[in-house]
């Protein structure tokens, strides 16, 4: 925790700021997954990154960064076209940081030629993942697309051999510049029209072949994308038309010569939240792209990129959660009222330890998640990535808005002003729900699974009834879930509901055999005992509720 109050405030009966605290060794359910999932060889970098993304400096630069959101610069004072996003000073901090930690690149480090392939890689960068969205969430955006794009560039030799030493680099370069004159890159992504949102195959944009046609061919890109995600990066992943059909295209801010390429930026988007971070509209004149894969195979190209992108979505909901829950813990701990702390009043206290299940569930699937990541050569963990991606992205992202509500209540007009934090962490919370695929793009990404890969279902339902044991709860919970499997009159109707039913039992499973046992009573008695709630703080009447909240925050 931060020191205590000063002088000048002891008595006011005001909380002190929750800063100056390491992130790792706060969190005993961070903790305790990524030694669970395969990332315990990560503890000391995991330790040491703790104490930047808890540090009053970080948290002032995450403050700063979303109180001076980026700039367009499109033409310059002659009429000239710049195109140019100008950002502060503390949002280039933070990318700093994490460009430094690798997270734009550390689930591939061995690309670089140089680093042995880690078993736990991706377990291991979610762990440093979850504390940088608790810095400041907006900029993870390029560094997750950083990140995920690199299995789709490694498709292509050429490009490959020309971008991945750039990205593969513990660096982080601001300069606007020719890829050969910068010592490090970041990568983004376009695949949004206006007139096609989620439907990428119904996308206008247009790409000629200049000259011969294939992959690793340049093309010439006509075009528009409405959202195109961190219009600061090197280059972009973006989907367009070929004469073979929808394809994917590297299109790097610089041509070949080093001329500007013609990405012309309309504007940054307004946006609820995720503030610090540009998000643009854009048109393609004629723009230089490299074919990554075959024509017509776009969707089946990027896919992969999409597919690592929606664990980060997952993870740093729940860190948004994890770092709200943490400042209602902290302040309800030190805020007095009636003669005794806010959190000794057993109402708040079980509305406190609702909130830490939650947590609890939204980290052990995610970091689940990232272990199948690791290990899906392996049949049975390919098989929990392909249905649980989906299922996970879809419920942590959903609940996470209204955890962070619950929280902010919790701290009551504390928590709903600006300079404590919480508004910020609700405005974010949204982006990931909708962002690659809203709830119900992976309900029906749930049912292609059902349709077309129903061993991998098959094959996830039985480690989950391995798991269940003999507990009663979740063995009704997964009878519930086969009984909707087995309605295919019902089931698109009914996908929401099955993607809920799967989370949850999941989480319990997981939180069952390895959380203590008072958290692991509480959220099956809460959530999977039949009865209804529809707010926090219910279904916990005979929970240990001490236990859990001392489990959630050291004292």
């Amino acid at each position: 925790m931060s020191g205590k109050p000063s002088a000048s405030s002891a008595g006011d009966n005001q909380s002190c700021p929750l800063t100056d605290v390491n992130l790792f060794l706060i969190d005993t359910a961070l903790q305790e997954a990524i030694k669970r999932e395969g990332g315990q060889s990560a503890v000391p970098q995991l330790t040491a990154f703790g104490s930047v993304c808890g540090s009053a400096e970080a948290l002032e630069h995450g403050r700063s960064a979303n109180d001076n959101p980026p700039i367009l610069r499109t033409f310059d004072p002659m009429g000239r076209r710049l195109d140019r996003v100008e950002f502060h000073p503390s949002w280039h901090w933070l990318m700093s940081a994490s460009a430094d930690e690798g997270l734009h690149f550390g689930a591939w480090a061995h690309l670089d030629g140089e680093t042995p392939r880690r078993p736990g890689a991706n377990v291991e960068r979610a762990g440093s993942f979850y504390m940088a969205a608790q810095m400041e969430a907006g900029h993870c955006c390029p560094v997750t697309m950083t990140n995920a794009a690199i299995p789709v560039i490694a498709k292509s030799e050429k490009l490959a051999a020309e971008w991945l030493p750039k990205i593969t680099r513990r660096q982080y370069d601001q300069r606007f510049l020719p890829l050969s004159k910068k010592s490090a890159a970041t990568i983004g992504m376009g695949m949004t029209e206006r007139q096609g949102g989620t439907d990428v195959r119904a996308g206008t944009t247009m790409a000629v072949p200049d000259g011969e046609s294939g992959p690793g061919q340049a093309y010439r890109l006509t075009g528009h994308k409405w959202f195109m995600s961190a219009p600061m990066c090197d280059a972009f992943l973006v989907l367009a038309q070929a004469s073979g059909g929808l394809s994917c295209f590297l299109v790097p801010r610089f041509r070949p010569d080093d001329t500007v390429n013609a990405l012309h930026f309309q504007r940054l988007k307004d946006k609820l939240g995720n503030r610090s971070n540009a998000s643009s509209e854009v048109e393609f004149v004629e723009a230089h792209g490299v074919l990554v894969g075959e024509e017509g195979r776009g969707v089946a190209t990027i896919i992969e990129m999409v597919t690592h992108t929606r664990l980060d979505c997952a993870v740093a909901s729940a860190a948004l959660m994890r770092r709200a829950v943490a400042e209602a813990l902290h302040h309800t701990r030190q805020r007095q009222a009636f003669g005794r702390s806010l959190d000794g009043f057993p109402i708040m206290a079980g509305v406190l330890a609702d909130l830490v299940l939650e947590v609890e569930a939204a980290t052990a699937l995610s970091f689940r998640l990232a272990r199948s990541f690791d290990r899906a050569s392996d049949g049975r963990a390919a098989a929990w990535r392909r249905l649980m991606t989906p299922v996970t992205k879809y419920w942590v992202c959903k609940v996470a808005s209204s955890v962070i509500a619950e929280a902010m209540e919790c701290m009551g007009g504390n928590g709903y002003v600006e300079e404590g934090g919480m508004p910020r962490l609700y405005r974010e919370a949204p982006v990931n729900s909708i962002w690659e695929g809203s709830g119900n793009v992976m309900a029906m990404d749930v049912l292609r699974v059902l349709e077309k890969e129903p061993d991998a279902v098959e094959t996830v339902l039985d480690d989950l009834t391995a798991a269940a044991g003999g507990d009663t709860h979740l063995k009704a919970a997964l009878q519930r879930v086969r009984t909707m499997l087995h309605e295919p009159r019902l089931i698109e109707m009914r996908a929401r509901a099955l993607l809920e039913g799967l989370a949850l039992t999941a989480a319990g499973c997981i939180i069952r055999a390895h959380a203590p046992q008072a958290v692991g009573d509480a959220f099956i008695a809460a959530r999977l005992s039949g009865v209804p709630r529809f707010t926090y703080g219910q279904g916990l009447e005979w929970s240990d509720t001490k236990a859990i909240l001392r489990r959630a925050l050291p004292a």
